[in-house]
């Protein structure tokens, strides 16, 4: 009966939302099924395999200290559609008892008997975000490339959300989301991507949410079985501008802010020049 308790817990654990690896849970959105190294690995890492509607959307490292992502990966298919309204949260950052899927905190509030404090020691909250001076929600996963509702309803979730520079995220940064990318992947079959943030010194919400000071971008395009190409850009997270860079710079870049081994974000396949 042990044995079969472990056996159900262990198949229940590998269909949950706060994973152990993505390696195992949802390696389709890493190229090669290869997730970024442990270099820039919080302190306190949570791999989520976002979950809506009982389907998983892109794959998030999130650390749970700073409230903020790390990365979040995902295919790029953009496509046209209504930008959601609805924030949403993860429920199995409190614990693995809690639904899999991402929901509204008035959800978990008003259904499942939690409290606002309770949800907000685990992630960051909308109170959060709320009389923010010159700095918006910013997603890292975009939901501008995602081709239907469900998939951008799910970009829509408070792990993917840095506090990021207004003029930053309505300027430069979305005309490399919006137009450099339509540009760079002319010829891609398909594209991976893997989007992330440099945690900085200074945090909003009374020092409960870090603001990034820088953010970045990078992608893997398969072109044919024999040929890829990639790019990547960096923002600092208080200019109006991005600097595009080679695979190979960025992960140089990112190895000197987390000061430790050898950053890669992508498998070796990816061209780095």
């Amino acid at each position: 009966l042990l044995l079969l308790q472990v056996l159900a817990s262990c198949l229940w654990l590998g269909h949950s939302e706060v994973v152990t690896s993505f390696e195992s849970s949802c390696p389709q959105f890493f190229f090669r099924e290869t997730p970024p190294n442990e270099a820039i690995e919080p302190e306190s890492p949570a791999w989520i395999c976002q979950r809506y509607k009982n389907q998983y959307y892109f794959a998030t490292l999130y650390d749970r200290d700073r409230r903020i992502p790390v990365y979040s990966a995902y295919i790029y298919q953009p496509g046209p559609g209504k930008r959601p309204k609805t924030w949403l949260v993860e429920p199995q950052l409190m614990g693995l008892t809690y639904p899999k899927t991402m929901e509204r905190e008035w959800t978990l509030l008003n259904h499942f008997n939690v409290s606002l404090e309770q949800l907000s020691e685990s992630q960051a909250i909308l109170q959060d975000y709320k009389n923010l001076t010159g700095l918006n929600r910013g997603h890292l996963n975009p939901s501008g490339h995602h081709g239907d509702s469900s998939s951008r309803t799910a970009t829509f979730t408070l792990t993917n959300i840095v506090p990021q520079d207004a003029k930053l995220n309505g300027g430069a940064w979305n005309n490399y989301e919006q137009q450099t990318m339509i540009r760079r992947t002319q010829g891609c079959n398909t594209t991976y991507v893997v989007v992330g943030a440099v945690p900085g010194n200074n945090y909003i919400a009374k020092g409960r949410v870090n603001k990034p000071s820088f953010l970045w971008s990078s992608a893997c395009c398969e072109v044919d079985t024999n040929h890829r190409k990639a790019w990547a850009v960096i923002a600092e997270n208080d200019k109006n501008e991005v600097q595009l860079l080679t695979l190979g710079e960025l992960e140089d870049v990112l190895t000197q802010f987390y000061r430790g081994s050898q950053v890669s974000l992508f498998d070796s396949d990816c061209p780095r020049e």
